[in-house]
């Protein structure tokens, strides 16, 4: 069973960002109820996964830098995602040739961020 399909569209949410994104399938790929289908190699920062507004991650160096301007106030900066393929994927289904990104699915970000999928409203039941 692969579960829920996750397409171009779906919203994501970082947990250490302030606003969600669309996620953009670039690559012409296969359709599922409209939107293309996304696999788990969909996750290049600011072409697959945009920016998430401001970052409020302690490990970013970015806010590090601006924290301690602020004198150790945390200070978010603008998001610039440094992301890592998805996982784990459908097991069943393949999309150009990777596992399918589904709607368990999670990314992360080098700065402590967890990035996850967080709409329903293009997501396909291929189960």
């Amino acid at each position: 069973m692969a579960g829920k399909l996750v397409n171009m569209g779906s919203l994501l949410k970082c947990s250490q960002g302030i606003a969600p994104t669309p996620l953009v399938v670039l690559v012409p790929t296969v359709m599922a109820q409209g939107p293309q289908a996304a696999n788990i190699m969909d996750c290049v920062p600011m072409a697959n996964i945009p920016t998430f507004g401001m970052c409020m991650s302690p490990a970013n160096p970015m806010v590090i830098a601006a924290t301690a301007a602020a004198l150790g106030v945390l200070t978010p900066m603008p998001c610039i995602p440094v992301t890592t393929p998805w996982m784990p994927g459908s097991p069943t289904v393949l999309v150009r040739n990777f596992p399918a990104l589904d709607a368990s699915s999670k990314c992360m970000c080098a700065y402590a961020g967890e990035i996850t999928i967080t709409t329903t409203d293009v997501i396909v039941d291929v189960g």
